[in-house]
């Protein structure tokens, strides 16, 4: 088996969202379609997959904000996992984000993932004692809703859709 990492292609979209649902990434309130469509737009470079044959094996995202780098979703099919290939692949990260002079990354593990902490802390990453905090700004629900520029397509421009 010949596995290839490269930037993701738009025909990968749905081998990716099964990758994902398989390894337990996709939770009801992201849709991973629109995910994928988002990272498309920014920084698509550092959108990966690994492939044997042909068949994603692996994915995922990176992004470098000029402070930080930050690693999401990813993913190494369960029949694969422990074979080296997320470590690759983050090694590949790593690469590509210390050469766009990114000079610490980070990744969020969702709590009691004990396996993944192991990983990622098997690869040098510790816990940074903080606490994540986020905050929804555009629903994946409302998202059908909205224009490109962010207005409410059903009631015209000038007006945002209330979520």
């Amino acid at each position: 088996m010949e596995t290839v990492i490269r930037p993701f292609h738009p025909t990968d979209t749905e081998a990716v969202v099964a990758l994902w649902e398989s390894c337990g990434l996709v939770r009801p309130w992201n849709d991973p379609r629109r995910d994928i469509a988002r990272k498309a737009t920014v920084q698509p470079e550092l959108f990966l997959v690994a492939t044997d044959r042909e068949a994603v094996v692996a994915a995922g995202m990176a992004g470098f904000d000029g402070h930080r780098g930050w690693v999401n979703y990813l993913a190494v099919s369960p029949d694969r996992q422990g074979s080296g290939l997320g470590r690759r692949l983050m090694a590949e990260f790593e690469r590509l984000l210390t050469d766009l002079g990114c000079p610490k990354v980070n990744l969020q593990v969702r709590a009691g993932n004990e396996q993944v902490i192991a990983f990622y802390e098997a690869l040098g990453y510790a816990d940074d004692h903080t606490v994540s905090l986020g905050k929804r700004l555009i629903s994946d629900d409302d998202a059908d809703a909205r224009s490109n520029d962010g207005t409410d397509a059903r009631t015209g421009p000038g007006t945002a859709a209330a979520s």
